[in-house]
């Protein structure tokens, strides 16, 4: 039986043995404790027919555990220093296939539809490089995928965010963005000490489970998404200033604009953070004509 990677002398004893130094600018903060993957991995509630994406996989921490439970797993590693490292680590897994990509600049449908045929149930599963975890996790869900939902680990704030409900200062329109796709839910805590290196702030686990029909019903996507980051431009300002300002002829546009506020029942002077999925629905369905 050999060792498990995710323990502080294993992963010295690999990094030691390739020389391999962290690269600030990727974000490497490499996870050693098992104890936590395997809770990580138990949140993507996986059985030996699911498929798990990975993304960022170091050393093949994750990558192992995730190994052991799904039937497949494909990892992207943008680093090309790590790619023998994980030949070499994970050479008892013949379930997983590495890919040296830039996630963001790959088609992960088309991967997708060529190494999950057998897999109905995929999980994204992935210890996020902090540095570009919101782009990674809009292009998934943007993008559409047919996957059951996301278990990933972010920095704390971040994951407060996304998980933010409505008057609470950290909700905001990333939090829109991705209740708009999926239920997100906080679902671990993770003190620093369990990274090597450590990095210098908390991090939590989210999971996110995507839903079946949006939960409201939009005349145009795309805009709705511009009225909620509008809406969010100035925190302290109220609705009505935002939008005048940020939307594309906003000033002309002022008394469209708060006709369209009160016929979606919402009050000038409120701020965006105040402002609920269903409202910002009702609102941008209610300014589209005036803006199309």
């Amino acid at each position: 039986m050999h060792k498990d990677i995710a323990t502080p002398m294993r992963t010295k004893e690999i990094l030691d043995k390739y020389g391999f130094s962290f690269k600030k600018s990727l974000g490497q903060n490499f996870l050693i404790d098992t104890n936590i993957l395997n809770r990580i991995v138990d949140h993507a509630e996986l059985t030996d027919h699911s498929g798990a994406i990975e993304i960022g996989p170091g050393i093949g921490a994750l990558t192992e555990q995730l190994a052991k439970r799904a039937e497949k797993v494909v990892a992207f590693e943008i680093d090309q220093r790590l790619l023998p490292i994980l030949e070499d680590t994970l050479s008892p897994y013949p379930n997983v296939k590495v890919i040296h990509s830039d996630v963001l600049k790959a088609d992960v449908q088309a991967v997708m539809k060529q190494e999950f045929e057998k897999q109905e149930d995929v999980m994204v599963v992935a210890n996020l490089p902090y540095y570009v975890t919101t782009p990674i996790l809009m292009k998934l869900l943007e993008e559409r995928l047919p996957i059951r939902g996301i278990v990933c680990m972010l920095q704390k704030e971040v994951g407060d965010r996304i998980s933010a409900k409505p008057g609470t200062k950290e909700y905001g329109s990333l939090s829109i963005a991705v209740q708009y796709y999926t239920k997100a839910e906080t679902v671990m805590i993770v003190p620093k000490t369990v990274f090597m290196p450590q990095p210098n702030v908390d991090s939590a686990v989210i999971r996110l489970t995507l839903h079946d029909e949006p939960p409201v019903k939009l005349k145009d996507e795309d805009f709705f998404f511009r009225v909620t980051r509008s809406s969010f431009a100035q925190r302290r300002k109220t609705i009505l200033n935002n939008l005048t300002s940020q939307l594309p002829d906003g000033k002309q546009k002022k008394e469209s604009i708060q006709a369209a506020l009160k016929q979606a029942g919402v009050e000038e002077s409120r701020r965006g953070e105040t402002l609920s999925i269903e409202e910002f629905a009702q609102l941008s369905n209610a300014l589209y004509p005036y803006f199309h």
